[in-house]
């Protein structure tokens, strides 16, 4: 066959484009090709880091009620730690809690205000890989009026009608969010409810009277819990109280006559005089709130002024023992010891001579019980500490939750 030079450079043509198309196929030597393409790729990839997150940005200002708290992802926390510089106290760390899997970690207070705080976090992929990083944010400032400070009336050793009482400088609207931290724990366990007089003060008294010995806690942890109209608690506080043996006073204005009982026993029965006409002592039950073994009396401090013929200032009265706000106290009257155990002459209090008042003044301590009878003139709630003159079911009326 007669081939022409054309022919010939088109075979050749043909032959070296079959020749390339073999040598893509396969490597020399016999070697398979390199791959190209996604596989290569993630041969080479970085591996995945650990993604820790805060649930408060970078730089914000955050409300002080907000619970701090960290998440991790593609792996787990090994550490956060939370700080911040009080101008007063240095630098202080927030304590917090990791999660068993350490996916979380949680602070287990809320915050400071006006304060700026850091999150350094440190944590592990899947892959093995640590990582750390920080955070910055700071807090709302809050001015005085803003912030609801607690104050504990009650503690150490105490009678058995002693309730707790809690007072707030500033007026709490929001009672509820409030009461949810307000706790108390006794030992043995005793039922008990919260009662709100009003914005600025709250009792808790046991559906009966105290045990004698029972050990009382107090927890109020309401720092930076909202109260309401842009307010928050200030601190968190506590006390605690124990309770004293059972001591009663039985006092009857219309026989003139005060039957001490302790522990259920009769100890001493003693002459009063109480308030005459116009000053009827209240009849109820009323608490002892405080004691003074000399205590100045002005009846101006009752609404009696100098020039009225009822008009006392007394410098020294002994033994006296407060029952309520308005001013009414047992106390030494030596100067109505001829009227008592027979008629009511003074201007509201209960009076006994003076060696009866060191006795009481001994044996009767903040707490203790008084039950006034024998008067029409009825004891206004909240004139002193009134919780026992209503029935438990009626008492946790007045509970916010």
């Amino acid at each position: 066959m007669t081939l022409s030079r054309r022919t010939v450079v088109a075979l050749l043509g043909a032959g070296t484009a079959a020749t390339v198309s073999g040598c893509a196929q396969k490597t020399p030597g016999g070697s398979k090709p390199e791959a190209d393409g996604p596989a290569s790729a993630a041969s080479t990839a970085a591996p995945p880091e650990v993604v820790m997150t805060p649930n408060v940005a970078e730089g914000a200002q955050v409300p002080v009620d907000t619970k701090v708290s960290v998440t991790a992802t593609q792996g787990t926390l090994v550490a956060v730690t939370m700080t911040y510089t009080d101008p007063k106290a240095g630098p202080q760390t927030v304590q917090g809690t990791l999660a068993p899997d350490a996916a979380t970690w949680t602070a287990n207070s809320l915050l400071e205000p006006g304060m700026t705080y850091q999150i350094a976090m440190q944590g592990q992929s899947t892959a093995g890989v640590s990582t750390s990083r920080t955070a910055t944010f700071t807090t709302q400032a809050l001015s005085l009026k803003q912030q609801v400070f607690a104050t504990i009336a009650s503690g150490g050793t105490v009678g058995v009608a002693m309730p707790v009482v809690v007072r707030f400088d500033v007026p709490v609207t929001d009672r509820a969010s409030f009461q949810k931290h307000m706790r108390v724990t006794a030992t043995p366990a005793t039922e008990g409810s919260w009662n709100w007089l009003s914005s600025t003060e709250a009792h808790w008294r046991p559906r009966e009277l105290w045990k004698p010995g029972t050990k009382v806690s107090i927890e109020i942890d309401i720092n930076s819990i909202p109260a309401g109209n842009g307010r928050y608690g200030q601190k968190s506080v506590s006390g605690s109280m124990t309770i004293a043996r059972s001591v009663i006073l039985k006092a009857d204005l219309a026989s003139h006559q005060m039957t001490v009982v302790i522990d259920g026993a009769p100890a001493r029965t003693i002459p009063i005089t109480g308030g005459k006409p116009g000053f009827e002592t209240r009849s109820g039950k009323k608490v002892v709130m405080e004691k003074f073994s000399t205590l100045k009396m002005d009846a101006n401090s009752v609404g009696i002024e100098p020039g009225s013929p009822e008009y006392y200032n007394i410098p020294d009265v002994r033994y006296a023992m407060r029952e309520t706000d308005s001013g009414e106290f047992i106390h030494a009257a030596p100067w109505s010891v001829g009227s008592q155990g027979k008629a009511n002459v003074s201007h509201g209090c209960i009076g006994v001579s003076t060696e009866h008042g060191a006795w009481l003044f001994q044996n009767c301590r903040v707490g203790d019980l008084i039950e006034g009878t024998g008067t029409k003139r009825g004891l206004e709630t909240g004139n002193g500490w009134t919780d026992w003159n209503v029935s438990y079911d009626q008492y946790r009326k007045g509970s916010a939750l």
